[in-house]
């Protein structure tokens, strides 16, 4: 008897699926089994436009070089790190597959371009395919390190660059696979394949032009039923009129709002589906969505093709603007919501969801390129980078970076920040190279206390800023200036990146949900022209008195006090600018924060003695300086005027004492405060009487009590 065959896998027999239904790019095919059986190396740079089929025939080459016995990796949209793709292909001869994208969830067999992978990784013979936004320039710096045997496909929607064209070094090596529609007999194929009637491919081909995408669409619409007059068109106009004969065809009006809103959001899941159309349940609409030829899956989630997402959005924009800024506003508040409910990494992941509705901004939107251009596939980008603490046996390779982009001066004064108590590192690393940092940041809590330390003033990007915030910052005690003092990606510096991304969205989740959060955060950049729009959009105002100089090259910087704008009054500020004709004419919100003074300890504990001698009499707490505190201000509301925030200072005052009144340890405290604040008993002496104490005993019972319920009172300040 023969050994127990090994079951099949799922990515088996997706494999086989693509491969039986593969339709037509017998030139391209033929011409890379030329490129196999040559064993010498090259570069295929398949190009076309969106839904023209690149990813498809990048499919089929991983097939044919598996089956050939090549080592095959990908670096593709679907999954979030390069894996080698199964050598045992499927039985059978090499067939034809639609150059469409299908409708099932890819195999998983591709990569994000974060995780690119080393020389290390690719074995001699191997071929490489790169299906990502951008491939050329993902792929700079692996090519020269590839072995000389291997084989890399890119795809990409722009032809080569013209260096590579009109370099001698690329002849031989460089062969440019552009892509064309389908001719009829290959689109009749697909029709076929589909199960379009054959009386219907006339008046489907003379629509489609060959359209890969677009006949695969139509396809879909056929099966779904809808016989529409099909007019002549040509792409991007092809896919526009059969998206909207798509919706023409969908059951109900309930599943036409599920395909606009899941159009919205970077990635859609059945509890956010439900959320953007205000239902309990969306479960049967969400596995209607999976049925769609249209819709993709990721690991977080499904979302629609690209071109479908853009096709669908504009036409919801023209066609009904309001209801598409709802949408955008229901996706905010519910990405606003997981912030309360403590699980971190839901709440780093949602963060890249949260900036994907700011993708039209014009502020916002070029900065955040790395997530909004690339859609669901920008979001597996950053998948595949991750941040940790950065350890000390690492540290000579991030100063190097710094000395690379900022000099060694620069590099000298990081140094110095290594152990000290104010200072976190953290290292920015790729899947593919855990081992060497992609980038890093470089964090300072800093104290009212710590404004004088030797190392704060000895360090031009930090005595700039504490000397700011020894004149300007209010700090109080207990709280903190989070002062960004380093930020760079090893590549690219500062400029926009997949690092300089994720950095953006973890510092934003640090503000957000730090156990102490910063009263206020201080970001420095080389170029702040650049970012200056973005600063402003994000609610960031431009600080010229805490700009620095470090061997002659300036930096400036950036400040938000998070104490006038809270994290969650910040998020609702954003989602009211992403909607607005003039996102900078939205001012931070009236409440409940608007108008706050910041109180230090001092002011604020002679505030609360002034108020318990008001709480009894009417109107004698309308002028207290705890009106302008962030925790009345809170419990007020948004646009609480003086009246209805001197009755959220006497609740705040009754609550907090209550508490006392439950700890053992504070309830004589309590039962002083209560007799001669919160039922009154006329003077101190009745009090006194009434508690059956001495006067002296009495006095220190009050006093412990006025203390107490400030320190509680100042706590709830701190943490609002």
């Amino acid at each position: 008897m023969g050994g127990q065959q090994t079951p099949p896998r799922m990515a088996d027999r997706f494999a086989a699926a693509r491969a039986k239904g593969f339709v037509g790019r017998q030139a391209e095919v033929e011409a890379f089994r030329r490129i196999l059986a040559d064993a010498r190396g090259a570069v295929v740079h398949v190009h076309g436009s969106a839904g023209i089929g690149k990813s498809t025939l990048l499919r089929q080459f991983a097939w044919l070089a598996a089956r050939a016995g090549r080592p095959v990796t990908v670096i593709a949209q679907e999954a979030a790190v390069p894996t080698p793709v199964p050598t045992a292909a499927p039985a059978g001869p090499a067939a034809p597959a639609s150059s469409t994208a299908p409708g099932a969830p890819a195999a998983p067999a591709g990569g994000a371009a974060g995780g690119l992978p080393t020389a290390a990784h690719v074995a001699p013979g191997s071929l490489v395919l790169v299906d990502v936004p951008g491939a050329v320039l993902a792929t700079e710096g692996l090519l020269a390190h590839l072995p000389e045997d291997s084989v890399l496909v890119l795809a990409d929607r722009e032809p080569p660059p013209l260096a590579w064209r009109t370099d001698p070094a690329w002849l031989g090596l460089l062969h440019p696979m552009p892509l064309a529609p389908l001719d009829p007999a290959d689109s009749a194929e697909l029709l076929k394949r589909r199960g379009v009637p054959e009386a219907e491919h006339p008046g489907v081909l003379a629509f489609t032009h060959g359209h890969p995408l677009a006949l695969a669409l139509m396809a879909d619409v056929r099966v779904h039923g809808s016989r529409g007059n099909a007019g002549p068109a040509s792409p991007p106009h092809v896919v526009n009129t059969l998206l909207a004969a798509l919706l023409d065809v969908v059951p109900t009006p309930r599943h036409r709002a599920a395909l606009e809103a899941y159009a919205q959001a970077l990635v859609t899941t059945e509890p956010l589906l439900a959320a953007l159309l205000g239902v309990p349940d969306a479960g049967e609409l969400f596995e209607w969505l999976c049925t769609l030829s249209i819709t993709e899956y990721g690991p977080r989630g499904i979302h629609p093709h690209d071109l479908a997402r853009s096709v669908l959005d504009t036409e919801l924009g023209w066609r009904h603007p309001a209801r598409r800024t709802d949408l955008r506003r229901r996706a905010s508040a519910y990405y606003q919501q997981l912030f309360t409910d403590g699980d971190r990494a839901r709440q780093r992941a949602v963060l890249a969801d949260f900036a994907y509705l700011h993708r039209d901004s014009p502020l916002a939107g070029p900065l955040l390129a790395p997530v909004t251009a690339a859609g669901a596939a920008g979001s597996a980008h950053l998948d595949a980078l991750s941040i940790t603490a950065a350890e000390e046996a690492e540290l000579p390779a991030l100063l190097a970076m710094a000395e690379r982009h900022e000099g060694p001066e620069s590099a000298r004064l990081l140094r110095g920040w290594w152990a000290h108590p104010a200072a976190t590192w953290a290292a920015v690393r790729a899947q593919a190279r855990p081992d060497s940092p992609a980038g890093f940041y470089l964090l300072l809590a800093l104290g009212a206390e710590d404004l004088d330390d030797p190392a704060v003033t000895a360090d031009p990007g930090t005595a700039a800023a504490a000397d700011w915030l020894a004149r300007h910052g209010d700090l109080r005690a207990g709280e903190r200036a989070l002062l960004v003092r380093a930020w760079l990606a090893e590549d690219t510096y500062q400029d926009v990146s997949a690092v300089q991304t994720l950095v953006t969205l973890r510092l934003t989740h640090h503000y957000l949900t730090a156990e102490q959060r910063p009263a206020l955060t201080l970001l420095p950049f080389a170029d702040p022209e650049f970012w200056s729009a973005g600063c402003a959009y994000t609610d960031f105002d431009r600080l010229p008195q805490a700009d620095f100089t470090v061997a002659g090259r300036p930096y400036g910087t950036f400040v938000h006090d998070w104490r006038r704008t809270p994290p969650l009054a910040w998020l609702g500020l954003l989602c009211e600018r992403e909607s607005a004709a003039d996102p900078l004419a939205v001012a931070a919100p009236d409440g409940p924060c608007a108008a706050l003074r910041v109180l230090d300890a001092e002011t604020f504990a002679a505030g609360v003695r002034e108020a318990l001698r008001g709480l009894g009499r009417a109107g004698g707490l309308r002028g207290s300086v705890l009106l302008h505190s962030r925790a009345v201000a809170a419990r007020a509301g948004q646009g609480a005027g003086p009246d209805e925030r001197a009755t959220a200072l006497a609740a705040l005052l009754r609550e907090t004492a209550a508490e006392l009144q439950a700890a053992p340890r504070d309830r004589r405290a309590h039962r002083a405060l209560h007799h001669t604040h919160l039922q009154p008993a006329g003077t101190q002496q009745r009090a006194a009487d009434l508690l059956g104490l001495p006067m002296s005993t009495y006095r220190r019972h009050l006093a412990a009590g006025v203390s107490r319920l400030t320190e509680e009172l100042w706590r709830r300040e701190l943490d609002c």
